[in-house]
């Protein structure tokens, strides 16, 4: 090129180009994008059956627990403190803490923040500020 020239601007087919690795690429972001999520949900969807699973449970061992340990803890209670109506209440009481117990875990595991899919709304976040700083750079 002679001194003082500019070089042609760039032509029609240089910014179709351009255009189509702009499609190309932000259609592979979005795929991977959906891909991340569905593989977070599938995880969350992991915890939720967990979850209730241990509901179920606690629910379970609260019933058999009270039908089958109750009348035994009772009357073996009843001979050592003299009164069968406050080996009752004593029996009962540790068999609801348990359930308690239990059940408590159990709704942590459930609760919606471990659900919320943290890792594609980071990347999203990542991936907006990198197509924000190549866009402008």
């Amino acid at each position: 090129m002679a001194e003082g020239t500019t070089p042609p601007p760039p032509g029609p087919s240089s910014i179709q180009a351009l255009l189509g690795d702009v499609l190309r690429e932000t259609s592979d972001l979005a795929r991977k994008e959906i891909a991340l999520f569905r593989a977070e949900m599938a995880s969350n969807i992991r915890s939720l059956v967990v979850g209730l699973a241990c509901m179920a449970a606690s629910a379970v061992f609260a019933v058999v627990a009270l039908i089958v340990l109750i009348g035994a803890f009772v009357k073996w209670l009843a001979t050592i403190v003299g009164s069968e109506w406050l080996s009752a209440l004593i029996v009962g009481g540790v068999l609801l803490v348990i359930a308690a117990g239990l059940a408590l875990w159990a709704r942590s595991a459930l609760s919606l923040s471990t659900l919320a899919p943290t890792r594609t709304t980071r990347q999203v976040r990542q991936d907006a500020r990198a197509l924000s700083e190549r866009v402008s750079g």
